[in-house]
């Protein structure tokens, strides 16, 4: 009775998809067979208008750069393999089935095959183009009736038209797969990685090994064939990592780009992407909106919490800033950090990570100079390659606030940054010596240091400023920083960089 109340419920669901589309594709005028044809040929000459026109529900937001560039190049190459490693929340599902029905509609491409992790998710991917064909008004009116009676199910269907789609999961056979004599010509894969299989490398390279034989093998060697990839990248190694290696082109868009604004404004505003982000771990932040997976804890398994002590009783306290200037691809966390000396235990005690401006970056100084008060503080800064633009900032706040911030530049020659953390700070923090300060844990700025330091790995594309702070300052306070040479001081002289960037 349950599974029968279950098939009721889908076919409502299912009837009420259908009717939404229905309503919201309601023809706009009449107009005689000559204006119609006309229209039709205009729409199909500007694929971008064709979306506008017969898609009102999905193409509410203006596209992207990215978005008009890779159908470009899907719609005016007949052979094609095509990654998209495109961010949660960047359409690249629903782009992929208005470029396929426009292929289908206008006689280009004759069988679909799309393939997902499971066939239930292939069946779901497959359904919004089952229903725009169905109930499609604008579709049906200027390409004509699209079902076909006795050949509508879920999973397979032909259009009126002979043109034939089939969902299929990972792993099933897809031999024979044909629609009279014509082979699979439009191959889309999505979704294909799960979490689970990503942990195990046998298991990805079984799933790749049956994409290349037997779902790649579905095609005609004489005839060109589309093939897409829609995707993240969740793991090192995965199957859109795979793909990578045989595609013609690989799109790679973030939910933000390098400067860390967002990579499809007109749907995607940037107080909603922030907003969004912070609701979730750093980690799972990177896989899912940043193409960049992370596996917690390869270095720092944790990070211990104590409460800091008064500031009279710390031998030593530095103040390390990384201004993250660099030539990255990645958009840098500017880091402040107060490190205090506490007999043999080193104390983060206040924390400021965020990618902000340079000015807020300097308030953060100033910030824990009012906080250490009458107490000796040294302030260190990473050098770089813009620092007199740095400079020119404290400066400007000095003038107005009356006092300067005492900064001086880190001159070492430094090694690799990821050997620098994890030599200095992972024996300390293993060893029950570094501490994070307990009663700033709920501070965003702490927990996303707690985040880095735990996204930490070799090879990683994570964000490790905060860490590359900390490793500073604890690397200042071994080395008894208050007989540093007086040239460091920046405020007081321009230092030759000779670092290379």
């Amino acid at each position: 009775m349950a599974e029968k109340l279950s098939e009721k419920e889908a076919l409502r669901n299912w009837e009420n998809f259908v009717d939404n589309i229905r309503k919201t594709t309601a023809l706009l005028t009449n107009e005689t067979e000559e204006q119609q044809k006309k229209r039709i040929k205009y729409l199909e000459a500007d694929f971008e208008e064709w979306v506008r026109y017969y898609f009102p529900k999905y193409a509410y937001a203006a596209p992207a750069d990215f978005h008009t560039e890779s159908s470009k190049r899907v719609l005016n190459n007949p052979e094609w393999v095509e990654v998209r490693i495109w961010s949660r929340e960047l359409a690249k599902s629903v782009r992929t089935m208005m470029e396929v029905l426009y292929l289908i509609l206008t006689k280009k491409k004759k069988f679909v095959l799309l393939v997902s992790n499971s066939l239930g998710n292939a069946v779901r991917l497959l359904m919004p183009y089952r229903a725009n064909l169905q109930g499609n008004q604008r579709i049906i009116n200027d390409y004509g009736l699209q079902q076909k009676e006795g050949s509508w199910s879920d999973e397979e269907f032909i259009t009126q038209g002979g043109v034939a789609f089939r969902a299929l999961g990972a792993g099933q056979s897809p031999r024979g797969a044909r629609n009279e004599e014509v082979r699979p010509d439009v191959l889309l894969f999505d979704d294909m990685d799960t979490d689970e299989e990503c942990r195990n490398p046998d298991l990805v390279k079984v799933k790749w090994k049956w994409i290349e034989d037997a779902a790649i093998g579905t095609r005609s060697i004489s005839e060109p064939m589309l093939i897409i990839f829609n995707g993240n990248r969740i793991a090192v190694d995965c199957c859109m990592e795979r793909a990578m290696k045989i595609a013609d082109k690989v799109s790679e868009v973030n939910i933000c780009d390098k400067a860390g604004k967002s990579t499809w404004p007109a749907k995607n505003s940037q107080e909603a992407i922030e907003r969004v982000l912070s609701q979730k771990s750093y980690a799972s932040a990177q896989k899912e909106y940043y193409n960049n997976p992370i596996t917690e804890g390869s270095v720092f398994k944790d990070m211990a919490y104590k409460p800091a002590r008064p500031m009279s009783e710390y031998s030593l306290l530095v103040c390390y800033t990384d201004p993250s200037f660099k030539e990255s691809k990645k958009n840098d966390f500017k880091a402040t950090v107060l490190v205090g000396k506490w007999r043999d235990e080193f104390h983060i005690i206040k924390c400021y990570l965020e990618q902000t401006i340079t000015a807020k970056m300097v308030e953060w100084c100033y910030s824990i100079m009012e906080m250490v008060g009458s107490c000796a503080c040294y302030y260190y800064m990473e050098q770089v390659f813009l620092q007199d633009i740095l400079l020119q900032e404290y400066y400007s706040q000095g003038a107005i606030k009356g006092k300067t911030i005492p900064i001086a530049g880190d001159q070492r020659q430094k090694p690799d940054k990821f050997t620098r953390i994890e030599s200095l700070l992972e024996p300390l923090n293993r060893n029950g010596k570094l501490f994070l300060n307990e009663r700033e844990k709920p501070v965003p700025h702490m927990q996303r240091l707690y985040d880095q330091f735990l996204a930490l790995a070799p090879g990683s594309r994570a964000h490790e400023d905060g860490p590359d702070a900390v490793e500073g300052a604890v690397w200042m306070l071994n080395n008894k920083v208050a007989g540093l040479n007086a040239d460091s001081i920046l405020t007081g002289r321009k230092i030759n960089n000779n670092k290379k960037y």
